[in-house]
């Protein structure tokens, strides 16, 4: 199941938005390190199902439908808080990083009132710039990996001469943990000194260092999303994360302060933003930064099931440019290793192995036996 880490300084309300993404009760207070240990918990990013365009009732296996919108679970890891100095051991430091490199997308979560230090402490709303969060976080990262590296790289540079290997492919081995590519390694070279017996200290910390800067900034309001699901939940508001309004069901059922809060959240949060932004994030994380789709798979073309007569069962998230193998493999094992050809279930048609999957196929995965 593919991660998203939930990180930044303690104190900024990473907790609430995990909540708020996943519906589970993780402790909330107003002090750094109320989350010592990574909590972890399903969260959903959503697209358009096809069961609306295709006149059909979905029964979704791996997912939820709901009223035409296809939730897809992924995996939400919310980490300790980060303070100056992590990479070199500082608070819970060396446990953040650790925890936060399983994921392969960080959601950053930045107190926009600037009203906590870079060690999560109240401080005077407005009187800490929140863009130093910014670097400071891309700074501990960075320090951390050259840290994994500088304390190698006589070693590194051994085995490279020894074995005749190449740099990029022993620089990948010695951060795999760290998810890093080795394409990521390649294009970074490129910036710096190319011959690799001659980097020192910056080389390597250039190496290391995320050269995007933050292209996507996302208001959100968490406190806003878990009073909206927690109102659908109890039946008095249809509302499906990401929206940007509900309806109210029960008004009868409503007294004057909740009355008032609704109205709130959709006249300053909804109407003037687009949505709480929560689900935005999760969406952005997965759709853009890692660039996925959803195909689902079926066993009957004709009439969209599965084995067992279930219409749509599984919404598969993949890389953009995958083809009908890769998601057979996906799939099961061995429905990969005895692929043969595959169908589009739309078209009827009998697509190549080559094939580059579009967003929202339906596939047909013919096996050998």
């Amino acid at each position: 199941m593919l991660q998203i880490a939930v990180c930044g300084k303690p104190n900024v309300g990473k907790s609430s938005f995990f909540n708020s993404a996943t519906a589970s009760s993780v402790e909330m207070a107003n002090y750094p390190f109320t989350t010592i240990d990574a909590n972890k918990a399903v969260a959903h990013v959503i697209k358009d199902c096809p069961c609306k365009e295709l006149g059909v009732t979905c029964n979704p296996h791996n997912s939820i439908c709901i009223d035409g919108k296809r939730l897809l679970p992924i995996e939400l890891i919310d980490v300790a808080g980060l303070v100056p100095g992590a990479h070199e051991g500082k608070g819970l430091g060396n446990k953040f990083l650790d925890e936060l490199m399983q994921a392969k997308v960080f959601i950053h979560v930045i107190d926009a009132s600037g009203s906590t230090d870079l060690e999560g402490n109240p401080v005077d709303p407005g009187s800490h710039d929140p863009l130093d969060d910014l670097d400071f976080l891309e700074n501990e990262i960075v320090m951390w990996m050259y840290g994994i590296l500088s304390k190698n790289w006589v070693r590194l540079i051994r085995k490279v001469g020894a074995e005749h290997l190449d740099i990029a492919k022993v620089l990948f081995d010695q951060l795999s943990g760290t998810g890093i590519a080795i394409e990521d390694i390649i294009e970074a070279k490129r910036n710096i000194e190319p011959d690799y017996n001659k980097w020192e200290e910056e080389d390597l910390i250039e190496l290391t260092r995320n050269k995007e800067k933050y292209p996507n900034v996302i208001p959100t309001s968490a406190e806003s999303e878990i009073a909206l699901v927690k109102a659908s939940e109890a039946g008095l508001i249809s509302y499906v994360s990401g929206d940007n309004h509900f309806e109210i069901l029960k008004a009868d059922e409503l007294n004057d302060n909740q009355k008032k809060a609704l109205d709130y959240i959709q006249t300053n949060i909804l109407d003037k933003y687009g949505s709480t932004g929560v689900q935005d994030a999760l969406n952005y994380g997965i759709f853009e930064l890692l660039d996925n789709i959803v195909v689902y798979p079926v066993q009957d073309e004709n009439k969209y099931t599965d084995q067992k007569g279930n219409v749509l069962p599984d919404g598969i998230l993949l890389k953009n440019g995958s083809n009908p193998r890769e998601l057979a493999y996906l799939v099961h094992t061995d429905i990969g290793d005895n692929f043969m050809h595959a169908v589009d279930a739309r078209s009827k048609m009998r697509i190549a192995s080559d094939y580059e999957l579009k967003d929202g196929d339906i596939i047909s995965i013919i096996t050998r036996g």
